[in-house]
């Protein structure tokens, strides 16, 4: 079954067709949505708003992009409404979330886990994901859809419709702000 197939079934409401959509992405958005926001309990939740925007915005897809890149681009959006919504609360109930009623420390941080890193790499692993997270918004989608994700430079221009030039800027601001971010963790693991 061709894309062209798969979107028309899909705008006709055909359930078969959703299934296989959802069948055929929900690894992939799985893990940009886990890359960008570094949140595995979340994901999930995403993903299935992801799935929805999908079925109930698909009638106004006009096919100007691929169908991989229209969801993509729908799952980086979800994923950094997800990230401001959660920078506003975040703000509001830091301190009350840290320390309970007895003024002792209820939260511990968690290590941020992505399913596609082998046991051994998990430090470094942990160290790159956090150092995406401090990534402005555009630059830890760009660097997460081509270097995690491994988009082409065009697919990235079409899931953030943004010309290759920019795509290009972005890419290397976020290689360029890494290398800082990373220079302290390399300087005392290899000396």
């Amino acid at each position: 079954m061709n894309e062209k197939d798969i979107i028309l079934q899909l705008q006709n409401g055909q359930e078969a067709a959703f299934r296989h959509v959802v069948e055929l992405y929900q690894d992939r958005v799985y893990n940009t949505v886990v890359s960008i926001t570094h949140n595995t309990a979340e994901a999930e939740d995403i993903c299935q708003e992801v799935f929805i925007e999908v079925y109930k915005s698909v009638a106004k897809f006009r096919g100007d992009s691929k169908l991989s890149t229209w969801i993509y681009r729908i799952a980086s959006n979800k994923s950094l409404e997800f990230l401001r919504k959660n920078k506003t609360q975040k703000r509001f109930a830091f301190v009350k979330s840290i320390f309970g009623v007895d003024n002792q420390m209820q939260h511990q941080p968690t290590d941020f886990q992505h399913p596609g890193i082998l046991l051994e790499d998990k430090e470094r692993a942990s160290k790159l994901f956090k150092a995406i997270g401090k990534l402005p918004d555009n630059q830890r989608v760009a660097y997460t859809l081509h270097n995690i994700e491994g988009l082409s430079y065009q697919d990235i221009c079409d899931t953030m419709e943004l010309s290759k030039s920019s795509v290009e800027s972005l890419l290397f601001r976020a290689k360029q702000n890494l290398k800082k971010l990373l220079e302290k963790f390399y300087e005392e693991e290899y000396g």
